[in-house]
């Protein structure tokens, strides 16, 4: 330690270089890993945010809650294995929204959760929804900074749906959009809203086609705002468990225990029981845009150890004559190895702390909108992997110097 130290303060223009250089490359690190964090808990709050442990969703919907569809019969099966409290269903839908007093477009998920389940989020201001609440929605709060208010109406571009906006929750958002929450009553008139206007859609192309489709369309609608039935038929939606009418839903979300996912599974053979990691990994662009960060941050590990070898080989090369003379006059290798490794240490402990510093100042200034995470867990496995690097970068210089003869480096110094 003394002979790595008092090197250190004899050199202090050549290591306060690497110094820095080991600090701009920690603290992108740092930043880098927190910025994926925080774009994979922007991507998925909502469903991190669940109590969940499982999702039933319908088979062959490759894991997304979009592609599914399941009904009330799949619900009271699996209610029956796991019991009723601990399978909640769960309406899925991504739309358009716009205030009624506004042009402004606005890309949200929608979901149907059961209020006062434990699926139901924390209302932060505001008003809770319950079973009753009719036209009542809670919102993320994104949408306050595009101007969304409590009383604000939100209009579906898609249906034309309007709800009032009564609360806010925080950090929940799917597939990077703001959440909207509902009850099953609106979840329902959204989709047979939905049906109408696509049933009206479908007969519209038939009436293009023949000529004769202006009655049927009239007809149409009377059905459809009376029960319904013409626009099932048109469209032939039906839930899993086969009935037309029934409500459907994405997935249920259910908190088991593994023997009770067995059971689910012989009790469901026609859906797909997945984990809620699965569940996150499946949302549309999540493995791609984690994928890139974290080659980025394995990159950024592979650049802070070469950096490291490069520049104490150098070193090492140009000290080959000091370390023949502690050599020739008995000095251990290693001694001299540790040498080498301490100060490596040195420097990466205290361009850790500077970087972790300067991160925690970055991420005071930050703005809200932008995703940043870096817990201490995070940030502790971070440290330690970047120090590992390091170490593992300074291998090289440690091998050069046991490598180092004593006679041979003497003898060039006296030549």
């Amino acid at each position: 330690m003394y002979l790595a130290i008092r090197e250190m303060r004899f050199a202090k223009g050549r290591y306060a270089l690497i110094a820095t250089i080991m600090v701009l490359v920690s603290f992108l690190v740092l930043f880098v890993t927190g910025l994926a964090q925080g774009l994979s808990y922007d991507n998925a709050a909502s469903i991190k945010n669940m109590a969940a442990t499982h999702f039933i969703l319908e088979q062959d919907s490759n894991h997304r809650f979009t592609r599914s569809q399941v009904g009330q019969q799949e619900l009271d099966e699996a209610r029956a294995v796991v019991g009723r409290d601990n399978a909640e269903p769960l309406g899925v839908r991504m739309t358009t929204v716009s205030p009624a007093d506004d042009t402004k477009k606005i890309d949200v998920t929608l979901f149907m959760v059961n209020p006062g389940s434990w699926l139901a989020p924390t209302v932060t201001e505001g008003n809770a929804i319950n079973d009753q609440s009719a036209g009542q929605v809670v919102v993320d709060q994104k949408l306050a900074k595009s101007g969304v208010t409590i009383g604000t109406v939100l209009v579906d571009q898609a249906s034309g749906t309007e709800w009032t906006v009564s609360g806010f929750v925080q950090n929940e958002s799917f597939s990077h959009a703001p959440v909207v929450f509902m009850n099953e009553q609106e979840w329902l008139t959204l989709q047979a809203g939905s049906r109408t206007v696509q049933a009206t859609s479908a007969i519209g192309r038939v009436d293009t086609g023949t000529g004769t489709g202006t009655s049927a369309i009239a007809k149409a609608n009377t059905d459809a705002i009376g029960t319904e039935k013409s626009a099932e038929a048109v469209m032939g939606t039906s839930t899993p468990s086969g009935s037309l009418n029934a409500p459907v839903y994405n997935a249920i979300a259910v908190k088991g225990a593994d023997d009770q996912v067995s059971k689910l599974s012989a009790a469901l053979p026609k859906t797909e029981i997945i984990t809620k990691s699965d569940a996150v990994s499946a949302i549309p662009g999540y493995k791609e845009e984690q994928g890139s960060l974290l080659m980025m941050i394995a990159f950024l590990y592979v650049i802070s150890a070469f950096v490291l070898a490069v520049f104490f080989y150098v070193i090492t090369i140009q000290k080959t004559s000091q370390f023949g003379i502690l050599k020739a006059i008995g000095t251990r290798n290693g001694y001299l190895a540790g040498s080498v490794s301490l100060q490596v240490l040195l420097l990466s402990v205290g361009s850790l702390v500077i970087s972790v510093l300067l991160v925690r100042l970055f991420e005071s200034v930050l703005p809200a909108s932008m995703p940043f995470q870096l817990g201490i867990s995070t940030l502790a496995l971070t440290c330690v992997l970047f120090i590992l690097m390091s170490m593992a970068g300074s291998l090289f210089s440690v091998w050069k110097v046991t490598k180092i003869d004593a006679l041979d480096a003497i003898g060039r110094t006296a030549a």
